[in-house]
C-alpha cells in the first residue's frame, strides 16, 4: 500500500496550486522548499524542483531520502506536440528527447542511461497505472531546453511518438527507475511547442497548474 507520496513540480506556480487549503509553510532542505500536507489519508511531500532534469532527479532523490516516499508523483504544465485532444493528460510513458547521439545526418535517440552507440533504440519509462479519472493517456517528451520551434516539435513527435514535451518527467521516471520506486505524472497543456510558445506558456501557466493540480488532488483521493 502507498501512502507517502512525493510531489515534484518544475516551477513555483505549480507546486502552488496542489491543495492551497492546506498549510502553506515549507522547510528548507539542501536547497529545496518542501511543504507537507495530508489528503486522503496520504502523507504528501511537496517540492519545486526548478525547471530541468538534473533538478528533478535531484529532487526525486530528495524526497525518497528524507521523506520516505513510496510513489514520485510529477505534476504541473507541459506543451503539446500532438493533435490529441484536451488540456489535461495523465502520463503513462517518458522518454528524453535529448539523450542519444549527434549523428552527420540526424540526432539519434537512445534509451537514458543506455550506451548512445550502435542502432538506436528508445525503451520509454513506464508509469505506475493510476486511477482512471478520465484523462487521455499520454507519453511525454522531456529535455533541457523550451521548445519554441515547430520544426523541431515536429521531429520530436515523429521521432519519439510523444503528445506532451516538459522538462522534468523523464528524469524522475529515470531516477525512479534507478531506486526501484514507481512514479507517475499529470500535465496540463500550455503551448504547442512553437514560436508563441514563451507568451503562452507566461499567460496559460496559473491555469494550467490550476487544472493539473486539481485532476491530482481527485486522482489521489481514488488511490
Amino acid at each position: 500500500m502507498i501512502d507517502r507520496i512525493g510531489i515534484i513540480t518544475g516551477v513555483d506556480a505549480e507546486a502552488a496550486a496542489l491543495f492551497p487549503g492546506q498549510s502553506s509553510e515549507g522547510e528548507p532542505l539542501h536547497g529545496f522548499l518542501v511543504r507537507q500536507v495530508r489528503h486522503a489519508d496520504k502523507d504528501i511531500a511537496i517540492t519545486c524542483s526548478g525547471i530541468g532534469k538534473v533538478n528533478a532527479a535531484m529532487a526525486a532523490m530528495m524526497l525518497v531520502e528524507h521523506y520516505h516516499v513510496q510513489l514520485l508523483l510529477v505534476v504541473g504544465t507541459a506543451g503539446k506536440l500532438s493533435p490529441i485532444e484536451g488540456d489535461c493528460f495523465q502520463i503513462t510513458e517518458a522518454v528524453q528527447g535529448d539523450y542519444g547521439a549527434s549523428r552527420h545526418d540526424r540526432f539519434a535517440h537512445y534509451t537514458a542511461g543506455a550506451w548512445p552507440i550502435g542502432e538506436a533504440h528508445v525503451e520509454p519509462f513506464r508509469a505506475l497505472a493510476m486511477p482512471d479519472i478520465g484523462l487521455p493517456k499520454v507519453r511525454i517528451i522531456s529535455g533541457d531546453s523550451f521548445v519554441e520551434s515547430p520544426d523541431h516539435g515536429r521531429r520530436l513527435y515523429e521521432a519519439l511518438n510523444g503528445d506532451l514535451i516538459d522538462m522534468e518527467v523523464a528524469a524522475v521516471a529515470q531516477a525512479a527507475a534507478r531506486m526501484d520506486l514507481p512514479w507517475a505524472a499529470v500535465k496540463a497543456t500550455t503551448d504547442n511547442a512553437d514560436g508563441d510558445s514563451s507568451g503562452d506558456f507566461q499567460s496559460n501557466l496559473k491555469r494550467g497548474a490550476r487544472i493539473a493540480a486539481d485532476a491530482v488532488e481527485r486522482m489521489i483521493g481514488a488511490f
